[in-house]
């Protein structure tokens, strides 16, 4: 977490240096405002840094939490619009304008980019504060006797700043979608489990017909993960551990500790064992924390569908995009090979800024169909 934080610092002032150098300080009504403006982004620097080495620590204040996380967004917003106002001035260099019309334009570029730039702020911390939606996506599963309903929960990352009252409200939305299972596919806790169980105990009210099933994340390896892994069953809910389980005779739940285990050395996957003592006459619905198992996964292995959370769904648009170079899949429903399809949830809640942009809080109902 230090290597992270000293990292993530850099990064930040880097950002924050190019937005003014390369943006504001370009902007001809701000030039009297320059070192007003320098100030105001090394303060946001320095608040950024203290958010990234004090988030993981007990005992902050949680608005001051929500404020500097914020702002971490925020820059990240700012850099993605300095270099767009970047790239999108060299046009009126090249080409044979007046003096007159190339003032005019660039004047134009500065209100255009200032106005989208504060817009997409506005847009993401509203995404971000937003009760999470439900919505239902139809999946057909070879195989299939009958239909079967699924309620997908995944990174609600409860832990300072999102506690038992947004449980609560997951909860009650997970409840009015009247699944026959539930699962919960990681990262679900972001705290040591021996301050997570107040925030936590609303999962006991789940409701479904055959159970409330569970897969890590890789959050949960950072603080005690075999504490949370008990923690969680102490709910009445089932983890599943490298292991599958028939339900109502017409499907195989499997389900594998995340990815991360394999660095920690504990709680490590196992696909093969996931699947091992499989009813083969039934379909397969396998649950990954992380996408980018699928890639470790074969027709041959006879998995249908793939239950995935952990990108967010970018969780802030443009910068989404770079979690593809990590996972194979961002967003929503995908049909990898001949034989399985993967769905991949944005989440619940949110982790670091509480922005989300193009990427709602979601809860899901998957509607399994033959």
């Amino acid at each position: 977490m230090l290597t992270f934080s000293i990292i993530a610092s850099v990064v930040m002032f880097i950002l924050n240096l190019f937005s003014f150098v390369c943006f504001f300080y370009r902007i001809e009504f701000f030039k009297k405002w320059r070192w007003v403006i320098a100030l105001v982004l090394l303060l946001m620097t320095a608040l950024e840094v203290y958010y990234l080495t004090s988030f993981r620590r007990s005992g902050e204040d949680l608005f001051i939490l929500q404020f500097t996380a914020a702002l971490v967004g925020i820059s990240f917003i700012l850099f993605f619009f300095s270099l767009l106002y970047f790239i999108l001035r060299v046009p009126l260099f090249i080409l044979p304008f007046s003096k007159e019309r190339r003032q005019a334009l660039k004047y134009i570029l500065d209100i255009t980019i200032l106005i989208a730039s504060i817009s997409w702020i506005l847009k993401g911390l509203i995404g971000g504060f937003s009760k999470p939606i439900r919505r239902k996506v139809a999946v057909k599963i070879d195989g299939l006797s009958s239909a079967l309903s699924i309620v997908h929960i995944t990174d609600a990352h409860i832990g300072k700043v999102l506690g038992r009252e947004f449980m609560q409200e997951v909860v009650d939305g997970a409840n009015e979608l009247d699944a026959d299972i539930v699962v919960i596919t990681g990262d679900l806790v972001d705290m040591s489990p021996k301050y997570a169980k107040e925030k936590l105990e609303p999962l006991q009210k789940l409701k479904s017909r055959y159970g409330v099933y569970y897969v890590l994340g890789n959050h949960e390896y950072f603080d005690n993960v075999a504490g949370v892994v008990e923690l969680i069953k102490s709910f009445g809910i089932r983890v599943l551990e490298n292991e599958n389980v028939i339900i109502d005779g017409r499907i195989n739940l499997a389900g594998i500790n995340d990815i991360r285990g394999e660095r920690y050395g504990i709680f490590k996957p196992d696909i093969a064992k996931a699947l091992s003592g499989r009813d083969m006459s039934l379909p397969t619905i396998f649950l990954s924390h992380q996408p980018k198992v699928v890639d470790k996964i074969r027709d041959k292995d006879g998995v249908d569908l793939i239950i995935s959370g952990h990108t967010h769904g970018g969780q802030i648009f443009p910068f989404g995009l770079l979690v593809l170079i990590d996972q194979p899949y961002l967003y929503g429903l995908y049909q990898h090979s001949q034989k399985t399809q993967i769905f991949v949830s944005s989440g619940v809640g949110y982790w670091g800024p509480p922005l989300r942009i193009l990427a709602p809080s979601e809860i899901v109902k998957l509607e399994l169909k033959g």
